[in-house]
């Protein structure tokens, strides 16, 4: 029995590990450095897509603030997950208008214009935004989802590009793992919250931004992996309490 044991996990390493801060526990069974890599990879087409369709970094004036700003939250984050100070973080602007923003493992930022310039985001709401999408990477939420994907397909020997790939075309898999995708998404508010307190932003500036996503009419359609506009203010006035704000 304890041979067998040994050989189901060779076969699935799984990884015991807890979002920085809130301490839920994850199961990861892909490694970092790999998930990173995956993502970078994704990251830089990404980029010279936009690049060549001359939609990258077209706001110089909002790229300085943004990198600015995200200087200061990144330090914050490393002060929650110390293995962040080793990533090579990045930050692009996009002006497709289908992106508003996104951080992919290893620190890789993507910040779309049109939705910065839609909702009139002041320095301390882009700092929401940007710590929102900064919790996603120190959660190591990309790596816990394509993890989980992995427990779902049931085939563990499975690499990191296939189980990609059924992500992005297989909508019965995302509804499975819509419930953690929701989770996450409430975490990364919280958690994003947290780095923008300790970067010194003001906890008002993050009730804000809530409110003018809320506002949004031009936003994208959500599945239900996202928490309603309600739930999310009421998540930032009680964090606001809780940083001994009115």
């Amino acid at each position: 029995m304890r041979f067998l044991l040994f050989v189901l996990f060779a076969i699935v390493p799984l990884a015991q590990a807890q979002v920085p801060d809130l301490g839920r526990a994850q199961e990861l069974s892909f490694s970092a450095d790999e998930v990173a890599a995956r993502g970078e990879d994704r990251y830089i087409a990404q980029v010279v897509a936009l690049a060549a369709s001359r939609q990258l970094d077209r706001d110089r004036i909002l790229l300085a603030r943004l990198q600015k700003i995200s200087a200061g939250l990144i330090r914050a984050a490393v002060s929650l997950k110390s293995e962040a100070a080793d990533w090579q973080w990045e930050l692009h602007l996009s002006s497709d208008p289908s992106i508003d923003a996104v951080c992919l493992a290893g620190g890789k930022l993507l910040v779309g214009i049109p939705f910065v310039r839609r909702l009139h985001l002041d320095d301390g709401e882009l700092a929401t935004l940007l710590a929102h999408e900064i919790a996603h990477a120190i959660a190591e939420h990309q790596r816990e989802y394509f993890s989980e994907a992995l427990l779902a397909i049931h085939r563990p020997d499975l690499p990191l590009d296939v189980v990609q790939e059924r992500l992005d075309s297989d909508l019965p898999l995302q509804l499975r793992l819509a419930r953690l995708s929701f989770i996450q998404e409430q975490e990364a508010d919280q958690l994003g919250m947290i780095i923008a307190h300790r970067a010194g932003w003001p906890p008002t500036a993050m009730l804000r931004f809530y409110r003018k996503l809320a506002s949004d009419t031009d936003a994208s359609p959500l599945l239900a992996s996202h928490p309603d506009a309600a739930a999310r203010i009421s998540m930032a006035k009680g964090m606001l309490r809780l940083f001994g704000g009115p």
